[in-house]
């Protein structure tokens, strides 16, 4: 491995590890996904099928999508919140004086911009408006299309569900009202927020040596908005 590949390495490293533990367990949530929906083939007199014939199916992507649309809720809802919303003691949460959009000093605008700033942060205008937000606005964006993406292939799985046992097929916007959508997603956004309010919480008070979601271990329990 080559000097410069090294610290190409080093420096993503974050991202190529979840990235990786990401690939894994997607493939291992097709190969159990798989299983069981063959068990439910035989059980119906019905021949199995093969894991890539799984994978493009209605009930995978409904499976898979609904996941990440709670998971892209929840950031894009953490995102902005914690623009307007402290939390005394929490790394998590901005210090308590600085509620709401910030400075120009404190965000490197104006004025304050530095010659390696994104070039849009220089710009101005529309252009800083729109970079202001843009990270709220494309984990929105996913958000939105994740959700989308689940209640088309939910409802191609429930339609097929029903024709297996000889009832009526709905259409999409049936669909959308029935208890089976609400269901899938209303369990997956609970379990996201449980998780954020634990983590704002419980980072007030216990710690984690070296990590950035974690304040120092010596830091008092009232210190916001500090990172380990």
């Amino acid at each position: 491995m080559s000097g410069r590949t090294r610290p190409a390495l080093r420096d993503n490293g974050l991202t190529l590890v979840v990235g990786g533990i990401f690939l894994l367990t997607l493939a291992g949530q097709a190969a159990v996904g798989v299983a069981m929906f063959n068990e439910e083939q035989v059980a119906a007199g019905l021949e199995p099928i093969t894991l890539l014939q799984y994978v493009t199916t209605s009930v995978f992507a409904a499976d898979v999508t609904e996941n990440w649309q709670s998971e892209f809720l929840q950031f894009t809802l953490y995102i902005t919140a914690t623009v307007w919303f402290v939390q005394r003691g929490s790394p998590e949460s901005k210090e308590l004086d600085k509620v709401g959009r910030e400075s120009d000093e404190d965000q490197l605008l104006g004025e304050h911009v530095r010659p390696d700033s994104p070039a849009w942060a220089r710009r101005g205008g529309w252009r800083l408006a729109l970079y202001s937000r843009s990270l709220s606005l494309v984990m929105g964006l996913i958000f939105l299309l994740s959700w989308l993406a689940q209640s088309v292939t939910g409802a191609v799985a429930y339609n097929e569900e029903q024709l297996r046992n000889r009832q009526d097929p709905v259409s999409w916007p049936e669909y959308l009202v029935l208890p089976d959508f609400w269901s899938r997603t209303l369990q997956n956004w609970q379990s996201e927020f449980l998780a954020v309010a634990s983590m704002v919480i419980l980072a007030v008070y216990l710690r984690e040596r070296g990590s950035p979601e974690s304040k120092p271990v010596g830091a008092p329990h009232t210190a916001t908005g500090m990172e380990g």
